[in-house]
């Protein structure tokens, strides 16, 4: 824990060098760990891209935006997993976002047992924010992400190895503040266990949530919660948690440091209990870049 939370006093640290040099700023969405735009679970309205040079009015911007990136590390030291993910999306007449993600789990201390992950995600922004020249409209968006997997707990539980996640989420920017709040909050329906990486079950819907305050054209500051998904046959995903702050470096790069909370790894692996299935605490990093 002390070492997690030195890595993230680093990062404040840094931003805040970030604000004293008045350093341009990329923004959200991130590409978050299944390569959907949003923050690091969760998706927001916002679809990812940014335009080509030539803004607006440029041809091949009403086609097609700039491709971004994402990378992540997920360090879930007391349950000894490493997680790594890999994404890129990018956004088709300014409103169709389509992704792509790989992710790569190590159990070190479960045998070395590595699992891959795919991911396809797309979503459409249905209804633009400040829509019918209102000032306090949410952009609304609907989208979906099929996830694969090729865990070998998917044998060992009787789970399916791929499924499907559908959400309809709601994404606000209120300026109106002393400073600008980012606020997004929406419903899932999934199958996952464990966000999908050991496995898919049956489907329940739950909420999900966002909360930003940005302080400085470059720096935002925010919790992030995600309800458990109960998968059926006693399978029960604990809820989400991350606290994270997000420097953005430049009008295209962008550093996130976070510490996640996904509940009691000994729920599910000491006493083969799969309620409030979680696989434990630790720290988040990501990199992230828009082309």
């Amino acid at each position: 824990m002390k070492n997690n939370n030195s890595h993230i006093h680093a990062v404040l640290t840094v931003a805040a060098f970030g604000i004293v040099l008045g350093t341009a700023w990329a923004g959200v969405p991130l590409n978050n760990l299944q390569g959907t735009g949003g923050i690091a679970f969760n998706p927001l309205a916002y679809t990812a891209g940014l335009p080509w040079e030539g803004g607006e009015s440029n041809d091949v911007n009403k086609v097609v935006s700039k491709p971004q990136a994402g990378l992540w590390y997920v360090n879930l030291n007391d349950a000894g997993i490493n997680w790594w993910a890999a994404s890129a999306a990018l956004t088709f007449a300014d409103r169709l976002e389509v992704s792509a993600g790989y992710g790569f789990v190590n159990a070190h201390k479960y045998g070395d047992k590595n699992i891959n992950t795919y991911n396809l995600g797309a979503k459409l922004r249905f209804l633009d924010e400040n829509a019918f020249d209102t000032a306090w409209l949410p952009a609304f968006a609907v989208g979906g992400v099929y996830k694969y997997t090729d865990s070998e707990t998917v044998d060992a539980l009787g789970l399916d190895d791929d499924g499907f996640d559908a959400y309809l989420v709601a994404t606000k920017l209120i300026t109106q503040l002393p400073v600008p709040v980012l606020l997004s909050a929406g419903v899932l329906l999934s199958d996952e266990v464990v966000n999908g990486v050991v496995g898919h079950n049956e489907y329940d819907a739950v909420a999900f949530g966002n909360i930003d305050v940005l302080p400085a054209k470059n720096v935002a500051i925010g919790l992030e919660y995600k309800q458990g998904v109960d998968a059926g046959d006693g399978i029960r995903n604990h809820d989400y948690y991350d606290g994270h702050v997000a420097w953005f470096v430049t009008e295209r790069l962008s550093l996130v440091a976070a510490f996640a909370e996904t509940g009691d790894k000994d729920k599910f692996y000491r006493r083969g209990s799969a309620k409030n299935l979680g696989v434990g605490s630790g720290a988040v990093f990501s990199i992230q870049y828009q082309f």
